[in-house]
């Protein structure tokens, strides 16, 4: 395998399916059977999972929520996120742990980094709820801070589209598909790959991207293979 710990991104519209919010089951359950194909080939999983499919904090702020408010709601969807995915992952026989940046013991551990990366190292899959627990930063941002944390070897972001293109490909059938980038590359293009302070952090620390089509069942174990798919973002 290409590589031996991973930091998995995932958006909560992904968890949506064709729903028009909230979660889809189908699809939870599918994203659960992707993640447990790696699992059991020895991979060491961490999941940032977003909101958006609940609440977004920006969002919320344009209808009158103040936007601190509106980003802790936000961060407490992410937890909803990741109790949803920790459900189907175990309900499929992977053990795992819902680490989370706003502490509450109830649900979920609180987030420590040693106590995050003895979980990895005994198999379990690691799921980091709640965001960087500070307003004005988004899950991005806090994925890109876990996987440097827990010394991940890159971040896997999934999404709907096969990568990354030079313009919206959903919009325009003539768009170009990138199959390697650098990070200097993507911010003379001006791509939206991540938000400014998740794409610095990562380039700076080195820490490779690839964006690829998480909805395609395979793909992810192609990923970790080191196959081409998706689009790799590195110096």
């Amino acid at each position: 395998m290409a590589y031996k710990r991973i930091l998995l991104k995932l958006s909560g519209e992904a968890l949506m399916g064709d729903r028009q919010y909230g979660i889809d089951p189908k699809r939870l359950s599918a994203y659960a059977e992707e993640i447990k194909k790696i699992v059991e080939n020895g991979i060491e999983v961490a999941i940032v999972i977003g909101g958006g499919n609940i609440f977004r904090g920006v969002s919320g702020a344009s209808n009158g929520i103040d936007r601190v408010q509106g980003d802790y709601m936000g961060m407490l969807a992410t937890i909803i996120n990741g109790l949803a995915l920790q459900s189907a992952i175990e309900a499929i026989g992977i053990k795992t742990r819902l680490l989370t940046a706003i502490k509450m013991e109830q649900v979920a551990e609180p987030f420590i980094k040693r106590r995050a990366v003895r979980h990895l190292e005994k198999g379990r899959v690691v799921i980091f709820g709640g965001g960087t627990g500070n307003p004005y930063f988004t899950t991005d941002t806090a994925a890109v801070l876990r996987a440097i944390e827990i010394g991940a070897d890159v971040i896997l972001k999934g999404t709907r589209v096969d990568g990354i293109y030079n313009s919206d490909p959903e919009i325009n059938k003539d768009a170009i598909k990138f199959d390697s980038i650098t990070y200097e590359d993507v911010l003379r293009k001006g791509l939206k790959i991540m938000d400014t302070t998740a794409f610095t952090l990562s380039q700076e620390n080195n820490l490779p991207i690839i964006v690829f089509d998480m909805n395609k069942e395979g793909n992810l174990e192609k990923v970790i293979s080191g196959e081409t798919i998706g689009t790799k973002v590195d110096k």
